[in-house]
């Protein structure tokens, strides 16, 4: 009996740290446009007669040392408070062995190239649940120096901000940004992480949010309005259902539905699926994969499935 009773409790002490480690969310830290901006680590590029700028992360982390710094300090505070973080530096290293690859992509019809931001490129192999984005300014009253920063917590799948932390570090004859930078978040990283895990046990609870957009060809001869299967059902109504079935606790917002297209807002799917008894990191491009099985398996309607960052996907019907 009492060999049970050692067994079990060890058994539930295991369960219980699998848990407690499955719960923690993935994050990455990242400078702020603002500051890159401000640091002169930006692009610019002309999109049709209007300047865009975007952030060069890669000049930022090969130029600055305080940026290197400040992640390594702010990677090893979270560290200690058992939240694991992606390095910036390594993900870029990652992302410069897949641009040459990307490069080459290009559309089977127009042979244009794929567009996509530098946050989304990095989120997206990254596949951090939460980017950490980071603004700070260093303020000088004479030999004594102070840090103001700006920590913002937003969902890589929404971009929604979900935790926030901004304050001024005491002044110090210091001259060392990161130990500022240190000191002056110390005071607010605990609320700030707290937060976080609040909202990371949400979506274990109510599932992550993504959008999900139906649209058909030109060419193809159904609409969202055409019926299929034995009770003649209409399409869009069968897309309902299968989200309905598919979605946690069947939540979903149908923001706009007509007979060419289909908007769906607030589309809470499940962090894991099983395959082969295990469980795996449920996607957006996973999920939509699966109502495009169901759309090409069922209704024998071939479809498409593009996905724009972590958190949108788009199933064009009709054809590949």
């Amino acid at each position: 009996m009492r060999k049970f009773v050692i067994f079990f409790c060890s058994l539930l002490m295991g369960t219980s740290m699998m848990f407690s480690q499955a719960k923690k969310p993935t994050i990455m830290i990242v400078p702020s446009d603002v500051w890159c901006n401000i640091n002169g680590y930006m692009m610019e590029f002309d999109n049709q007669g209007t300047v865009v700028k975007i952030p060069n992360y890669k000049k930022a982390l090969q130029e600055n040392a305080d940026l290197l710094l400040v992640i390594s300090k702010i990677n090893g505070m979270m560290a200690e408070r058992g939240f694991p973080l992606k390095n910036m530096e390594s993900v870029m290293k990652s992302l410069e062995k897949n641009s040459a690859e990307d490069a080459m992509m290009s559309s089977k019809d127009s042979g244009a190239s794929a567009s996509e931001s530098p946050i989304d490129q990095l989120k997206k192999v990254a596949k951090a649940d939460i980017i950490m984005q980071l603004t700070w300014t260093v303020n000088k009253t004479g030999p004594r120096n102070s840090i103001t920063f700006n920590l913002q917590g937003l969902d890589s799948y929404t971009d929604k901000q979900i935790a926030t932390a901004a304050g001024t570090g005491a002044p110090s004859t210091s001259a060392e940004i990161p130990l500022l930078l240190e000191e002056a978040i110390l005071a607010h990283i605990d609320n700030f992480n707290s937060t976080l895990m609040t909202h990371f046990e949400d979506l274990f609870t109510n599932g992550r949010e993504i959008v999900l957009n139906l649209k058909k060809w030109d060419d193809w001869d159904g609409d969202f309005e055409s019926e299929y299967g034995e009770d003649s059902e209409e399409l869009g109504v069968l897309i309902e259902d299968w989200l309905a079935d598919n979605t946690v606790q069947g939540r979903y917002s149908t923001t706009d539905a007509t007979e060419n297209m289909m908007f769906f807002e607030q589309v809470r799917i499940p962090l894991y699926y099983e395959r082969n008894g295990k469980q795996r990191a449920m996607d957006t491009r996973r999920f939509a994969r699966g109502l495009s099985k169901f759309l090409k398996d069922e209704l024998k309607i071939i479809n498409k499935v593009t996905t724009k960052g972590l958190g949108q996907a788009t199933i064009y019907l009709g054809s590949k």
